[in-house]
């Protein structure tokens, strides 16, 4: 069956899942399952103990398993993170779809959760397709407006070349910046994945291996969210 979904917007039982009535339960399950990944149990078999206690639902269960890393991990991937502050005259290496699908998340009314790492994920899944939707355009408006206040020296975006209308994506990002007058380039590779890992940019992103591999990172989609989407649906589920 075709996609004909014009938003990114909540599942249909998401209000449920991720409601008043669910959380303090999905909270208390982060807590154990970064208690068994912090003496070094494999996330898999952790992740079903856990969800297997508290009786989550698949995408509960999912939605811990982005929020949740070892927290050693957690803690050396905010060593290396540069604030917004700090990002004047540099270059920026963007992750795609991964930042595009949270900021479109975040406006359309989307489960954002927000993790032990710091970063924010969306809980949408591209695989290998993306549609544009009507919060298309207004994230990648939002994305460039701030990029462009932080006066940033340039700014390289990169898209996976099998995910479908990549093409299409990659035009909207060039004729966006051709009009603005923003620095930006876009790359369209068959995976981006390891030339972002091994960037001596910054990078923006919120993928776990990529964080674990880059020299530097900024949490672009979390300050974006954050700080310009007014009523983002953020479900905390990072502990203390």
């Amino acid at each position: 069956m075709p996609d004909r979904r014009r938003h990114r917007s909540a599942a249909p039982r998401d209000r449920e899942l991720f409601g008043p009535d669910w959380l303090p339960r999905l909270q208390e399950a982060a807590r154990d399952l970064e208690w068994l990944l912090d003496r070094g149990y494999p996330e898999g078999a952790s992740l079903k103990l856990v969800g297997d206690r508290y009786r989550l639902r698949t995408r509960q269960r999912e939605a811990l398993r982005r929020a949740v890393s070892a927290p050693a991990r957690a803690r050396e991937r905010r060593l290396r993170e540069v604030p917004a502050a700090a990002l004047a005259g540099r270059t920026l290496d963007v992750d795609g779809y991964n930042l595009l699908t949270t900021l479109e998340s975040a406006l359309g009314g989307g489960v954002l959760v927000a993790g032990n790492d710091g970063c924010l994920r969306d809980l949408a899944s591209v695989g290998g397709t993306w549609r544009r939707v009507e919060e298309t355009l207004p994230a990648l408006e939002l994305c460039g407006r701030w990029l462009r206040k932080r006066g940033l020296r340039r700014v390289r975006w990169w898209l996976d070349q099998p995910v479908s209308n990549s093409g299409m994506l990659r035009g909207l990002l060039q004729g966006l910046a051709r009009e603005r007058h923003w620095p930006w380039s876009v790359h369209l590779i068959p995976d981006p994945d390891p030339e972002l890992a091994r960037s001596r940019a910054v990078v923006a992103t919120a993928d776990r291996q990529i964080l674990d591999a880059c020299a530097r990172w900024t949490n672009l989609g979390a300050a974006l969210a954050r700080d310009c989407v007014a009523g983002a649906w953020i479900v905390d589920l990072g502990t203390p």
